[in-house]
């Protein structure tokens, strides 16, 4: 069995790492005076509210093993969470979660591409909803999936990235889990194919 470490958490951390990935690193240094106002104005105001219901979990209540490294998604938190295999790299993202209930699947499922440059099709469900959305977007800043996408083994479900950071820590996708662009090139790096994926 793979050796857990027990991760550490706290507010105070999470806004400065927050405000540093935000490009206001100098803000990141003063996370007990005023800047921390400052600090929390780069971040939107829902993922704001749910920074206090964050907390560091251990993998074993969920996964039998870390196989491949693991991918934990609460979407009641609207929280990321990824451990390495070999237990020695934790990671807690904020998200965004599906609009509705009739939108989120909750289950195991796994990584099955990784995509450096997505593009975006909207799904047949998106055209029939939203029928003056484009019917696609190449790479790029205006692309939904922002910067980098993982393929889910679901059909359409994805982890990506976002241009429109005001989505993260709302109720605001039509099924997929999105991240800061900083945080899903980062957890791009880390998850590989296979990676095992549970959502809560």
């Amino acid at each position: 069995m793979s050796k857990s470490v027990k991760p550490t958490f706290n507010r105070r951390a999470f806004l400065a790492g927050t405000a540093a990935m935000l490009g206001t690193p100098a803000l990141a240094q003063d996370v007990n005076g005023p800047g921390t106002v400052e600090i929390e104005r780069e971040i939107s105001s829902a993922a704001r509210r749910n920074i206090s219901s964050f907390r560091a979990l251990d993998w074993h209540p969920y996964f039998s093993n870390l196989n491949n490294g693991a991918i934990l998604v609460d979407t009641t938190s609207r929280a990321l969470h990824y451990w390495s295999q070999d237990g020695q790299t934790y990671k807690l993202y904020p998200t965004s979660v599906p609009l509705t209930e009739d939108l989120t699947r909750r289950g195991r499922t796994s990584i099955t591409l990784k995509d450096p440059s997505p593009d975006w099709r909207p799904t047949p469900s998106m055209k029939i909803r939203n029928p003056e959305w484009p019917d696609y977007v190449p790479p790029g800043p205006d692309n939904p999936l922002g910067t980098r996408s993982m393929h889910l083994s679901w059909q359409y479900y994805r982890i990506h990235g976002t241009q429109d950071t005001r989505k993260i820590g709302r109720r605001s996708s039509n099924g997929c889990i999105g991240l800061y662009n900083q945080h899903v090139e980062e957890l791009y790096q880390l998850a590989a194919v296979g990676t095992q994926v549970l959502l809560i």
